[in-house]
């Protein structure tokens, strides 16, 4: 018997906030502003900020820093700076429909989360560009939980905000692999990819998604036909 899910956690950047590149030039003015990428060479250190996508940007700069942290918190403080300045030069926008989504999902019964990479200030500064402010039951940053993705502290966190009865009442959409892993290894019931964001179709199912979304706008319909929405909003 299938458990119907209660909560989607859903991811912002990739997923139900479009990037358009940002996160690889506030990266890039980080990495100019602070040398925090200069023992490796250039092309390396943006393969591996785009392989990390979804993870806490204090972990992708350790790893750049070669685990010096005071480096990585300045590159880290950095990178939001940078983040904050594109959003202000150019704004920020959603994935075509998520606003939508969400708020079916929510007049299906479920509540929603949004979790993030970024710390609270970036993420507040997305929320508040996009009019979010209301939109979701909670939003989190690895900050609020513990570890960032690929650990489940983001999951479990929601859960626990939520009130939700079961990890596999729990639902988890991402565009990366990190989002994958994190919602399988907190046993979520139902993890899916899409294909807004960093990561492709064979990247998504190979981390063990359940199942690879064109967007965020075909979650409600795949709960729905795997009979995972709450049986009132099923009728």
């Amino acid at each position: 018997m299938t458990t119907p899910i209660e909560l989607v956690v859903l991811d912002m950047a990739g997923t139900t906030v479009r990037d358009d590149g940002v996160v690889e030039q506030a990266f890039q003015r980080a990495a100019e502003r602070t040398g925090v990428a200069a023992r490796l060479p250039w092309e390396e250190a943006l393969d591996h900020v785009r392989a990390t996508m979804g993870q806490s940007k204090l972990d992708v700069f350790l790893h750049l820093a070669d685990g010096d942290l005071a480096a990585a918190q300045r590159a880290t403080a950095a990178f939001e700076d940078a983040y904050a300045e594109i959003v202000a030069e150019h704004g920020v926008t959603e994935i075509p429909g998520a606003a939508d989504a969400i708020r079916s999902l929510k007049d299906a019964g479920l509540a929603v989360a949004l979790t993030t990479g970024f710390a609270p200030v970036t993420r507040q500064a997305l929320l508040d560009g996009l009019g979010w402010g209301d939109l979701v039951d909670v939003a989190l940053s690895p900050v609020d939980a513990g570890r960032g993705r690929p650990a489940p502290d983001l999951v479990l966190t929601a859960l626990l905000r939520c009130g939700a009865s079961a990890v596999d009442a729990v639902a988890v959409v991402g565009d990366t692999v990190s989002d994958v892993q994190s919602g399988r290894r907190a046993g979520a019931g139902f993890v899916a990819g899409v294909l807004t964001g960093a990561h492709d179709r064979a990247a998504l199912s190979g981390a063990g998604a359940h199942a690879v979304l064109a967007d965020v706008t075909a979650l409600r319909g795949a709960l729905a036909q795997r009979d995972l929405l709450p049986t009132v909003s099923a009728r």
